[in-house]
C-alpha cells in the first residue's frame, strides 16, 4: 500500500503536531470570540496536549511504535467519551449537573488546579452545557468528539500497520 511507504515518523509528527495545533487554534478562538471554556473543554485540551506529545515521542523514538499508539489510543478514547459526555449535556441541559455546581470531581479539581498554575492555558471560566461557538451547526464538544474518533482510528492504523521506521 502506498502510505506504507510512508516513514512512521512522519506519522507521528503529523500526530504530534496536528493536536498541539488544534490547542493552539482553539485558544486563538477563545481569545478572538472571547469564548468562556469550562471545565470539560479544559480537560480535554489537555488530552490533546498530552497525545501531541506522544505523538512527539513517536517521532522521536519510533520503535516503540505500539507504546505510543497504544498510549493515544487511550487518550483518544478518553477524550471522546469526555467530549461524547459534554454533547449529551449540551443536548439535555435540563438533564445535565452542571459542572462546578456540586462538589468538584476529580477532572474538575485537575482542571482547577492546573487554572492556578498555568491561567492563561488552563482557566475554566464557562459552563458544560452552553454552546458559545459553533461551526456547521456543531458545538466546540461535537467538533471535539469527531476528532477524538479520528485520533483513535489514526492510532489503530499506526498500531496494526507496518511502516518503515
Amino acid at each position: 500500500m502506498i502510505w506504507s511507504k510512508v516513514p512512521v515518523r512522519a506519522w507521528f509528527a503529523t500526530l504530534g503536531i496536528g493536536c498541539l495545533g488544534l490547542v493552539a487554534i482553539g485558544m486563538e478562538l477563545q481569545n478572538l470570540l472571547r469564548l468562556a471554556p469550562c471545565p470539560l473543554c479544559i480537560f480535554q485540551r489537555l488530552l490533546y496536549i498530552a497525545i501531541g506529545v506522544v505523538g512527539l515521542l513517536g517521532w522521536v523514538m519510533p520503535s516503540g511504535r505500539l507504546l505510543w499508539s497504544a498510549l493515544t489510543v487511550g487518550l483518544a478514547g478518553l477524550g471522546l467519551g469526555v467530549a461524547a459526555y459534554q454533547t449529551w449535556m449540551q443536548a439535555y441541559p435540563h438533564l445535565a449537573p452542571e459542572c462546578s455546581f456540586t462538589d468538584p470531581n476529580a477532572i474538575e479539581s485537575l482542571v482547577d488546579w492546573l487554572g492556578m498554575q498555568m491561567p492563561s492555558l488552563f482557566l475554566a471560566t464557562g459552563f458544560c452545557t452552553s454552546r458559545d461557538w459553533e461551526f456547521l451547526g456543531m458545538s466546540m464538544a461535537n467538533w471535539s468528539a469527531v476528532v477524538f474518533a479520528g485520533i483513535v482510528g489514526y492510532a489503530i492504523l499506526l498500531f496494526r500497520s507496518r511502516f518503515r521506521n
